[in-house]
């Protein structure tokens, strides 16, 4: 019996094909983005904690500074002659030729085994790593950089990451002028069992304990939240198709329930039997799904490592693996939401009288009465939401906020177009256009999830082009304000740039030294710059937020400093509060500066202060200010004369055009993503339509009875799509501006710490509209050709059908 019974539902679709084609295209789009971006968030992850577990050596407890950032080798020797098996690391920025690496100096005697990047075990290169000019254990792609550029020998490791090297601790300390200071101590798992207490031994220092997470992966959660957003809102949308065919193809089967049930088939296994058909398509769609995201997401990744890259300065592989956890996440998604589009259907299943006759226009009707329900919840939902905005805080609050916003929208869209269809059907004098009115009041319940997915679909298009928009414009006015040096010069070592210190001044209006040191500041790690605040290049460009009145006289004396926009809302400072600089020089902060593209912290002091307070600075990198039209000249002598590699010489316009090529390459993925989710919700449009023509003989037959021909149906339906399309899209501009506004008001505030401010940009808006409105007229196509070239007979045939 089962077995005929399962023969019998499986017929539907092999009587309806493009219908089945319909729902199993429409999940596997669904989990395609969502798949797609679960594999980008993976392979990054995976990266950071490599990274972390070769460099940062996390898996492994630690002993690090109670205040400041170094521990004093003096702490280290103690310790051993206690007793305690530590080994020492120090780390820092070093530039070697034009590439900046991560330099991690380790003693490879005393490194513990577990401690990834350096095999302690083979002592064949002992020698030749712990004497000078020394090894550097690189990664293939950041030899490539290095080569030709240090006499160091360089050996490359599968395991280390692109920016960062390994070196003995001799040498880094060399390099790196630490003069017998410590970053941390790694501590091995063997120890002595009557060790004597750190607090007896070394109370400055603090015991870490392994396991936290990368700090990278910390920095990059929001952008990964950003991209998961994204991908679940595409799931969303390419739900509503799932929902709706399982809808109608329910109801379009009572017929055979009814008959199966009669013949004896009990409830519990006609549920059995479609609950596993469920299953069975959506593990099929599932599976196309996680193919198609795969795909997706090889194609995304090259540039969402390099957002990484050039954002958090987190290194990821262009390429991809496959990795069980997205896999298994993305079929679990594709079931969960077949499960969760199909439950309504399959409850009315159980709940249905035996001999109920089948009705497909009252799946149609049923969802009617639900507008008014649907408005009322999402006026709550956009209540919700601006209570939220007001009163809430954080990153998770702002994503709160959007799906509020969304989702109470999209609800609320149904009920609106209904009452305005009404009023028109109402100011209507002639009968053929109250009937197209009328006709379109009723398709709206069977289209109205077509046209939320649009209107989600729309509205995050409108609202991500804002954002991204208004950042441009105030990213390229930003760099005008902070490249305002007409050529930048770095030198190659300290005695080339005091050879510059002293060529340049003659040959140009003014040299701006662009010198930083690392540091802790408040908790974090970051880089402070000295500025020339002297010169009117800072005291005219500089984009300062807020301020003293003598704000650069303060700073070119070494009274105060400035810090960028994001450290200044992580850590809720205000103007005049005393930061601790390392080394305990304790300064006032005197103004807060936009630092767009940045999510780290940055301080600013006077240049001579810089100097006089870490001598150690490193002094290379200089601006030349000199008249734009005598830049190419200058740049000319500094390769000929001076003899400067033409790398080390950047014009104020190529490092412009590089910056804006970088900020592009940043939104590459933002603008695939939304294509794709347009794309998803145009598909869901045409599902919709599809649906609907198999079944609107009934109310189109009269009509053609009474004489208007099959062509001006077809006409007829082609105005009702374009009237729904048109009054979707106005209603996605305010839903996408608002969209916008949280964006930039909000999450990327949390986010990455800074506010943007919001430009409207109407020419997008029109491009935007010709290619929802090609979808648009796409998605009728095939319905609109199969009312055109209908037979009269099939028309006829109504009227003699049981209604």
């Amino acid at each position: 019996m089962l077995g005929t019974a399962a023969t019998a539902l499986l017929s539907h679709w092999r009587r309806r094909p493009l219908q089945l084609a319909t729902l199993v295209l429409g999940l596997s789009l669904a989990t395609a983005l969502w798949s797609g971006v679960q594999a980008i968030n993976a392979e990054a992850r995976a990266s950071y904690a490599r990274a972390s577990s070769v460099l940062d050596q996390k898996e492994l407890t630690q002993l690090v500074p109670r205040r400041g950032d170094s521990i004093p080798q003096g702490t280290y020797t103690k310790l051993r002659r206690a007793g305690w098996n530590v080994s020492p690391v120090i780390e820092g920025d070093h530039r070697i030729g034009n590439t900046r690496v991560r330099l991690i100096g380790i003693d490879p005697l005393t490194m513990p085994a577990k401690a990834g990047g350096f095999e302690t075990g083979d002592t064949s290169n002992l020698t030749s790593f712990m004497s000078q000019p020394g090894v550097l254990i690189v990664s293939q792609g950041t030899a490539l950089k290095l080569k030709g550029h240090t006499e160091m020998q360089l050996q490359i490791s599968p395991d280390m990451p692109d920016g960062a090297a390994f070196t003995d601790i001799g040498i880094a300390e060399s390099l790196l002028k630490r003069r017998g200071e410590l970053n941390r101590l790694l501590v091995a798992v063997e120890q002595r069992p009557d060790l004597p207490s750190l607090g007896t031994i070394a109370p400055e220092i603090a015991l870490k304990e392994p396991g936290d997470r990368p700090d990278v992966a910390q920095l990059t959660d929001s952008f990964h939240l950003n991209l998961t957003a994204f991908g679940f809102l595409a799931f969303v949308v390419g739900l509503f198709i799932v929902y709706a065919t399982v809808g109608l193809a329910f109801e379009q089967r009572r017929a055979t329930f009814r008959t199966l049930r009669s013949l004896g088939l009990p409830l519990s296994s006609l549920t059995l039997l479609l609950v596993t058909e469920l299953l069975v398509l959506a593990f099929v769609a599932g599976v196309m799904g996680v193919g198609i995201g795969y795909v997706v997401a090889s194609l995304l990744l090259p540039d969402v490592a390099a957002t990484l890259q050039g954002l958090f300065g987190a290194s990821v592989p262009s390429s991809l693996s496959i990795r069980p956890s997205w896999w298994a996440t993305g079929l679990a998604m594709a079931i969960a939401g077949t499960i969760a589009s199909s439950a309504e259907s399959l409850w009315r299943v159980r709940s249905m009288p035996l001999l109920t006759a089948a009705q497909p226009r009252a799946w149609l009707r049923a969802t009617t009465v639900g507008i008014r329900l649907q408005f009322a919840v999402g006026l709550l939902l956009l209540i919700m939401s601006g209570a939220l905005a007001t009163f809430g805080h954080g990153l998770m609050v702002g994503f709160a906020v959007l799906g509020c916003l969304l989702l109470g929208a999209a609800l609320m869209l149904p009920g609106v177009l209904s009452a305005c269809v009404a009023v028109l059907q109402k100011r209507s004098s002639r009968a053929l256009v109250t009937w197209f009115w009328a006709d379109t009041r009723q398709q709206l319940p069977g289209l109205s999830l077509a046209l939320m997915a649009l209107l989600l679909a729309l509205a995050a298009n409108v609202g991500v082009g804002t954002m991204v928009s208004s950042f441009r414009l105030t990213f390229i006015g930003w760099l005008d304000q902070r490249l305002a040096a007409e050529l930048y010069v770095m030198a190659r070592d300290e005695s080339e740039a005091s050879r510059l210190r002293a060529w340049l001044p003659a040959r140009s209006t003014s040299v701006l030294p662009i010198w930083s040191v690392a540091g802790e500041v408040l908790g974090d790690r970051l880089e402070i710059f000295g500025a020339a605040a002297d010169d009117p290049t800072y005291r005219d460009n500089w984009p300062l937020l807020s301020s003293t009145v003598d704000v650069w006289d303060r700073i070119a004396a070494g009274r105060g400093v400035l810090v960028n926009e994001q450290f200044w809302r992580r850590k809720g400072l205000g103007i005049g509060t005393g930061l601790v600089l390392p080394g305990g020089w304790e300064v006032p902060i005197v103004g807060v500066y936009s630092d767009y593209g940045n999510p780290k912290g940055q301080v600013i002091v006077g240049i001579d202060a810089l100097a006089a307070h870490y001598p150690d600075v490193s002094k290379l990198r200089y601006g030349v200010r000199v008249p734009p039209a005598d830049a190419p000249e200058l740049k000319e002598r500094l390769t000929s004369e001076f003899g400067l590699p033409a790398e080390n010489v950047i014009d104020q316009t190529t490092l412009k055009r590089q910056s804006r090529v970088v900020f592009d390459r940043t939104f590459v993925v933002t603008g695939a993503l939304n294509a794709f989710t347009l794309g998803v919700a145009g598909f869901a449009m045409f599902s919709s339509l599809l649906t609907l023509s198999s079944i609107r003989l009934p109310q189109l037959a009269p009509v053609w009875a009474m004489g208007i021909r099959r062509r001006d149906l077809a006409l007829l339906e082609v105005l009702r799509t374009l009237a729904l399309w048109l009054a979707t899209f106005i209603a996605a501009v305010p839903v996408g501006l608002a969209l916008a506004w949280v964006l930039l008001s909000i999450v990327n505030v949390e986010a990455f710490g800074w506010r943007l401010p919001m430009r409207i940009f109407p020419m997008d808006w029109l491009i935007l509209a010709i290619v929802a409105l090609a979808a648009a007229i796409v998605s009728i196509f095939v319905p609109l050709r199969r009312l055109a070239t209908i037979a009269p007979s099939d028309l006829l045939r109504v009227f003699a059908n049981e209604r």
